[in-house]
């Protein structure tokens, strides 16, 4: 009898250390969501990727943390994921400095999400307020970092008035900026 309880309760532990089922996919987490704008990065007149933004009704570029979005983009070039995900951090960085503790806590996060990347993949990041992010790679689901301010600061990067690369946030915001008020 106990060791029958025992089997039972070393079953239950093995069952709950499985990893969680898939979230819900891509398309299921896009729906309500529209086209917002969409931009190209060239650096150096290399082409790096085309981004879009999807965003639901009532999205603003003043408080795009208070609502959900994604932001989708279609690499051109091959990258490794370890270098996309230092340079999100420099990004980062450079719109406001985190600590040096915070900083090695969110690199470390993004490496192990961000895979290598080689051109025609797609990384969608799912932005949920007040939550953090999920990431999807060709619409299949990688990770999440469960972390709201990282959210709010890696999105940054594209959203944020402080962005490195303003054309390019114009271009993503295009159909709020044009006075329709809403994707």
């Amino acid at each position: 009898m106990r060791s029958t309880a025992l089997l039972g309760v070393l079953l239950g532990a093995v069952l709950c250390a499985q990893p969680a089922p898939a979230r819900a996919s891509l398309d299921e987490a896009l729906q309500g969501q529209s086209v917002v704008g969409q931009a190209r990065l060239r650096v150096w007149g290399f082409s790096v990727y085309d981004a879009t933004l999807y965003a639901t009704p009532g999205f603003t570029p003043q408080r795009f943390d208070d609502h959900p979005f994604a932001l989708q983009l279609a690499y051109l070039r091959d990258f490794a994921g370890s270098d996309i995900a230092e340079r999100s951090l420099q990004e980062i960085n450079d719109q406001g400095a985190v600590d040096e503790a915070t900083a090695q806590r969110w690199l470390q996060a993004m490496r192990s999400v961000f895979p290598d990347v080689k051109a025609g993949d797609r990384i969608t990041g799912l932005y949920r307020p007040g939550e953090g992010a999920r990431f999807y790679l060709n619409d299949k689901p990688l990770g999440a970092i469960d972390d709201a301010r990282f959210a709010r600061r890696f999105f940054a990067i594209w959203l944020s008035p402080r962005t490195s690369q303003p054309a390019m946030r114009e271009r993503l915001l295009q159909a709020l900026n044009q006075g329709q008020g809403k994707p």
